[in-house]
């Protein structure tokens, strides 16, 4: 189990027991059928993890690859100087052959990679987000400009209105502002302005 509910198959099964009879193996003409079986075996568990078929598990966040633990350092030396394509043969199958020496490495650069994978997600999330906040923003724009020429265009039907009520002949404010004069009595006045300089 890794953070952020991933996970990483560790298989940690491998036989060791060609590899037993190889280093223990008295007679040198033994050794190489005996390094022969050894390959053989490694080989054999390899086709036996790829048929398990780990990654496609449903309780599983795993990369699609499973990791082949071979406890012996020098059991996996000895294979992979005789057979040099070994690490292939498994690469192929989706299984990696790791070590102690290469495990913690291999698990640190799985980690890094998730990372990387997490934060090109988070910028693909920043990009959606930023999206929206700049298509709301447009929008807003959008809708004061709208109330701008709506203030505009009040503004022209009040000076229309007012023109109406302070030019020509028998006006209606100067008509008002007449009967304040002949004795009408107020307690409010018509400011000057609005009076069209009278």
């Amino acid at each position: 189990m890794l953070p952020d509910g991933k996970n990483l198959v560790i298989d940690a099964k491998v036989s060791l027991t060609a590899y037993e009879r190889l280093i223990s193996a008295e007679d040198e003409a033994d050794r190489p059928g005996l390094l022969r079986d050894h390959i053989r075996s490694l080989k054999a568990h390899i086709d036996e993890l790829a048929t398990k078929d780990y990654t496609s598990h449903s309780e599983l966040r795993s990369p699609d690859f499973v990791m082949m633990f071979v406890p012996i350092e020098a059991s996996l030396s000895l294979a992979l100087q005789s057979e040099n394509d070994l690490f292939v043969y498994g690469w192929d199958k989706r299984i990696i052959l790791v070590t102690p020496t290469t495990l913690l490495m291999s698990l640190r650069t799985v980690a890094n990679l998730w990372r990387h994978e997490k934060q090109s997600q988070n910028v693909l999330e920043i990009a959606r987000v930023g999206g929206q906040l700049y298509d709301k923003f447009v929008g807003f724009l959008e809708d004061m400009e709208g109330i701008k020429k709506s203030l505009e265009r009040t503004l022209e039907t009040h000076g229309a209105a007012m023109n109406k009520l302070s030019t020509g002949r028998g006006n209606i404010i100067g008509r008002v502002e007449e009967m304040r004069k002949l004795g009408a009595k107020t307690e409010k006045q018509i400011e000057g302005n609005l009076l069209g300089g009278e």
